[in-house]
């Protein structure tokens, strides 16, 4: 279950709720919850417990490619250390904000920026720790300091090693233009995401504007999010999840997609499932 605040805390220990839940007349209905977010839609629902399933919290793992790294964490050493951690796990990018925390999402109104140097020295931090991450350093002044605050730092983060940069929130095709036009040589990235202030564009035509990279970063999520809330809806409702089986992934196409029997392969005692 994801954490809970203030006056949402439990009064009780979660095993002691769980058999206070038991003990109740008629049957516990226990959905399956892979993540903390379907958690959330499942309790919205109605439900009162859930299921992990070891098999859907492995599925739902990988390996990070470009990974947001938030503010990275604190000061110079925190993002150093998150930096080590990162590239540990697999990732190869990590990009980092000149946000002030409490941070925002990009898209959002009132942020506070750090200074343009200490932001620097974050990069520069991040840079002296990676072997081979790509660092890429977001910037969120255009909403307070324009296309030239924005180029301004851009320049001062690629002089402290930040391999690309990433002017965030950007809200017209002009804009993408003149950072462009300004920043000549340095790999740029755009962010593509829904609901937000950046006009709709393809990657074909951030790639016209001499854009390097293009994130959607949350589309798969409000995606998935709105499916499963039908999901949940459904089952509270039927008791079943029988009018869902056409809109799932089966079994087989998820073996296929993890390359379940080449992992299986690997080891002679493992016999070769076969989906039912």
């Amino acid at each position: 279950m994801p954490y809970l605040i203030a006056d949402d805390l439990p009064l009780a220990p979660a095993g002691q709720s769980f058999r206070a839940a038991l003990s109740r007349p008629g049957i516990l209905r226990l959905p399956g919850a892979h993540n903390g977010q379907a958690a959330l839609q499942a309790k919205a629902a109605g439900f009162d417990a859930l299921y992990l399933s070891g098999a859907a919290m492995t599925a739902s793992m990988g390996l990070p490619l470009l990974v947001d790294g938030d503010t990275g964490y604190g000061e110079a050493l925190n993002v150093m250390h998150m930096v080590r951690v990162f590239e540990e796990a697999g990732a190869g990018a990590v990009h980092l904000e000149d946000q002030l925390l409490p941070k925002k999402c990009g898209h959002l109104n009132d942020k506070k920026l750090a200074g343009a140097q200490d932001m620097a020295a974050k990069v520069a931090a991040a840079a002296r720790a990676r072997r081979d991450l790509v660092i890429i350093a977001r910037t969120d002044a255009a909403a307070s300091e324009g296309i030239e605050g924005t180029v301004a730092r851009a320049k001062l983060y690629v002089e402290a090693g930040a391999d690309a940069i990433f002017p965030e929130a950007l809200t017209s095709v002009e804009m993408f233009k003149e950072v462009r036009a300004a920043l000549p040589g340095v790999k740029l990235l755009a962010n593509m995401t829904e609901f937000g202030r950046t006009p709709a564009l393809t990657a074909q035509e951030f790639q016209d504007l001499g854009y390097d990279m293009v994130i959607w970063p949350v589309s798969s999520l409000r995606v998935a999010n709105k499916a499963q809330a039908k999901l949940y809806a459904t089952l509270a409702r039927d008791g079943a999840t029988t009018a869902m089986i056409p809109e799932m992934q089966t079994r087989s196409e998820l073996y296929d997609t993890i390359g379940l029997n080449a992992f299986e392969a690997l080891d002679a005692n493992i016999a070769l499932s076969v989906a039912p």
